[in-house]
């Protein structure tokens, strides 16, 4: 769940929480539902880069911090591209949702990620 100055948004989200199911996110899908998203989780904060490669769907992508609240957002990354797109410091999460979500609900850095396990883990 995002809790942003609007209330409440729930997602059905998938996790990916193995190397091989990171590397694989939602790349090769055609579609999203306006209320899917795809939850990367990493047993430590640390440093996290992305891309678009294989991706049809433009995607926001939403990095969480070890606290468990919004660092920084990628607004409408570009599909198929190979630029790589930084969470610009240590975080814990990437919550991925469709292009175009985070300025819908009104998502902002510092906003709050509500899912088991974030900002319950202190950083090293």
């Amino acid at each position: 769940m995002l809790e942003t100055d609007s209330g409440p948004h729930n997602f059905n989200i998938e996790v990916a929480t193995t190397d091989q199911q990171r590397i694989l996110g939602l790349m090769y899908r055609r579609t999203l539902a306006a209320d899917a998203g795809m939850l990367f989780l990493y047993d430590r904060a640390q440093p996290v880069a992305m891309w678009m490669k294989n991706t049809y769907i433009s995607l926001d992508m939403i990095f969480i911090g070890a606290d468990g609240r919004v660092h920084r957002i990628a607004r409408r990354t570009e599909p198929f591209s190979t630029e790589v797109i930084s969470s610009e410091g240590d975080v814990r999460g990437i919550l991925e949702v469709n292009a175009g979500t985070a300025d819908a609900i009104g998502l902002k850095a510092g906003d709050e990620v509500i899912f088991p396990g974030l900002g319950a883990t202190p950083t090293p």
